[in-house]
């Protein structure tokens, strides 16, 4: 069992002081005598747009970025890097043209669009959806993983590193949006750093092992020893087509991915929701050049270790009950690390899933207590109350995730692709309901019921219908690929894609038939001058969509 030394703890606790030394800092020099729920919640004109940004990205990386993605790059190479660049692209439509239909329309949070824009029964399905969603799934997935990553690197047992990890992320979370904002700067700086220190410790192993040295010719040596891991785009031919089916990965699912997550999410839009435009555009376009870092920290370590395995490094680390385990590739690189830079990386291990912990309980907070308790249980409950119920809530939810997490048996079902398999037979219908709630004022309350409902139900459908279809006909267009026991099965990248087209189409027909009833949905205020762009914002959009565009040419 591993452990970390003296030296190690010494720089983790640094980081522990500083983070949560800062965090009080905050907390005392920006609170108010009465603190409104809004500024709590949102921290309404508190937050810089650098503060967003990287409150953005400490919020998205975690476990299953570092050790996940790692594992994914392991196995299939670069090409899992395109949930991170095609992230940066989705950040730019978000900046310009979610934001300002939420912030016009005073949106803070998503079951309060779906109200304003639907009604009351749709948004409170909604937010007792979303509550189960964040506290049984996204927390205790998050607490659960990082645990398990800590507790391989530490040697620590893993329920202590669970209860350390919940206490350390409600220090932050207590304190509100503006405190989780300012402390997610220093995280993502240990995050990068620590991850950067990771990838030049790994590429470095690459080089001396071919009798060479340095980073580029380690990189190089990747390029050469591995080169089927750097290719962006599948063909049917490729195991991993299931997982990244073809050009679905730029024009198809991989889209509704990250529009769903980037777009129509309260864990995440809540950065930016309490902001003014140009601050909340600014950091959402640092988050995505921020995003064209990530593979460099959470996918060339995965693909570096390929290559050390394939000549012979690591044959016992990487096994699991007999067999390769990629997830295993990230820690086993970590171990690696001399003495105090081992503490740097645990670190930024730890601020990846601390921040992305603070972040979804205060997002579970916000829809509790704004959504559920602000709306059905106690209607004239005052500011004061409402920020103690958000305080409570978030303990409480950690405690859950705590308790719940163990039986969940997470670390058995995978990793990265799990998740977003999982988390795909939801994001289509709720995609449809928002993006056709934003832009086409004729869709009814009863189109967004049955995207939400049927789309779920139409993705349990095309998961399954293999077993009664046969589906080989589809293997020609690339929509269709056989399994190992030769049944063609459809990518999941596919599925959402074919499973949101039907919902729009579900969608228009039943507000067309309702509108022609004499129906007058609720529609949101949005004109074209909402979309406007400034020049500093559409140089940097330019200069973004140029890096995406030569980095997919450069590895086709």
């Amino acid at each position: 069992m591993q452990t970390l030394a003296t030296q190690d703890y010494i720089v983790f606790f640094a980081y522990f002081v500083i983070i949560v030394g800062y965090g009080f800092w905050i907390y005392n020099r920006k609170k108010k005598a009465q603190t409104s729920s809004n500024d709590y919640f949102l921290a309404e004109g508190s937050l810089t747009w650098w503060a967003i940004g990287a409150s953005l990205i400490a919020s998205n990386i975690s476990a299953e970025q570092f050790i996940g993605m790692s594992g994914s790059g392991f196995k299939m190479g670069l090409a899992i890097a395109t949930y991170e660049w095609m992230a940066a692209a989705t950040l730019v439509i978000v900046a310009i043209f979610f934001m300002p239909v939420y912030l016009k329309n005073k949106i803070f949070t998503m079951p309060q669009y779906l109200k304003k824009r639907y009604n009351s029964d749709v948004a409170m399905i909604m937010a007792v959806f979303w509550l189960l969603l964040y506290v049984l799934v996204n927390l205790t997935s998050i607490l659960y993983l990082g645990a398990l990553a800590i507790s391989s690197i530490s040697g620590l047992n893993i329920t202590f590193c669970m209860v350390f990890l919940a206490f350390f992320a409600v220090m932050i979370t207590l304190g509100g949006m503006k405190v989780i904002g300012y402390t997610d700067v220093i995280q993502v700086f240990f995050l990068i750093l620590g991850g950067l220190v990771t990838t030049y410790l790994a590429l470095n192993l690459v080089a001396a092992e071919f009798g060479s040295e340095g980073v580029i010719s380690g990189f190089n040596l990747m390029r050469e020893k591995a080169d089927d891991h750097f290719h962006m785009i599948f063909d049917t031919s490729n195991p991993n087509y299931m997982d990244l089916p073809g050009l679905s990965v730029l024009i198809g699912g991989m889209l509704i991915i990250n529009l769903n997550y980037w777009g129509c999410n309260q864990y995440i839009t809540q950065r930016a929701l309490g902001a003014d435009l140009k601050t909340a555009r600014g950091g959402i376009l640092f988050a995505a050049f921020l995003k064209l870092l990530m593979p460099v920290i959470v996918v060339l370590p995965g693909i570096a270790a390929y290559v050390l395995y394939q000549n012979g490094h690591f044959q016992t680390e990487m096994l699991q009950d007999g067999s390769v385990n990629p997830d295993r590739a990230y820690p086993i690189l970590l171990n690696l690390l001399p003495v105090g830079l081992k503490g740097l990386s645990f670190a930024a291990l730890t601020a990846a899933i601390v921040a992305s912990l603070a972040g979804k309980a205060n997002s579970i907070a916000t829809i509790f207590t704004l959504d559920i308790y602000k709306e059905k249980i106690n209607v004239i409950a005052d500011e004061k109350k409402l920020v103690n119920i958000g305080k409570l809530t978030i303990i409480t939810a950690m405690i859950i995730a705590v308790v719940v997490a163990p039986f969940l048996g997470i670390d058995k079902k995978g990793g990265f692709q799990y998740i977003q398999e999982y988390t795909g037979f939801v994001s289509p219908g709720v995609f449809a309901m928002f993006i056709l709630g934003f832009f086409w004022k004729k869709t009814t309350s009863n189109a967004a019921l049955f995207a939400t409902i049927g789309g779920f139900i139409m993705s349990i459908l095309f998961k399954f219908m293999p077993a009664v279809i046969d589906l080989s006909f589809l293997h020609p267009m690339g929509f269709a690929v056989p399994n190992a026991d030769g049944v063609y099965e459809i990518p999941f990248i596919d599925r959402m894609g074919f499973v949101f087209a039907l919902c729009v189409i579900g969608m228009y027909f039943i507000s067309i038939y309702e509108n022609k009833k004499g129906l007058k949905p609720n529609g949101l205020e949005v004109d074209k001058t909402m979309f406007r762009m400034s020049p500093s914002f559409t140089v940097g959009m330019l200069v973004i969509l140029s890096l995406l565009a030569a980095l997919y040419t450069l590895f086709w």
